[in-house]
């Protein structure tokens, strides 16, 4: 089983009430081969809500207390940014997950590139926040396209 991020699976968690489904995620959920969690949500932040990106860094600067997570307004929401990555950790222990497949580009489950904090659409290498405190922990991560060029399928 694997932890993924609940939007991959068609729940409608995404900033904007969307989601990114793909079929090979979905059906991976209903087998009850995938645990999906959201760590925004799980942070407290609400659905809809205010795009954010991080600022002035990666998902490891905000754990080691370097960048912070804004919204597009400029609102900080850092601290629910590390709530929900320690949620999603906890989760993953509890468990007893090993692997998560998470979003790309995400600022909490963005695997080794993320937007840049300018809300722009331009991206960084780094990994998002939940990303980060997954990976420090032991837990292999890796985006969702990486897990579907493994398998072979096509990139929405």
């Amino acid at each position: 089983m694997i932890l993924i991020s609940a939007c991959l699976c068609g729940i409608r968690c995404k900033y904007n009430q969307e989601d990114n489904a793909h079929p090979v995620f979905v059906t991976l959920l209903k087998e009850g081969k995938a645990l999906p969690v959201c760590p925004e949500q799980l942070g407290g932040l609400p659905t809809p809500r205010v795009a954010s990106e991080i600022l002035n860094g990666t998902g490891n600067d905000v754990l080691n207390r370097h960048a912070e997570v804004i919204t597009r307004e400029g609102q900080t929401v850092t601290k629910e940014f590390i709530l929900g990555a320690e949620e999603a950790l906890k989760i993953a222990q509890i468990t007893g997950m090993k692997k998560a497949v998470l979003k790309s580009r995400s600022p909490s489950c963005g695997v080794n590139r993320i937007y840049d904090g300018t809300f722009q659409s331009k991206i960084i290498s780094g990994d998002g926040v939940a990303a980060a405190l997954l990976r420090k922990n032991g837990i292999e991560v890796i985006s969702d396209q990486e897990f579907l060029q493994e398998k072979g399928e096509t990139i929405q």
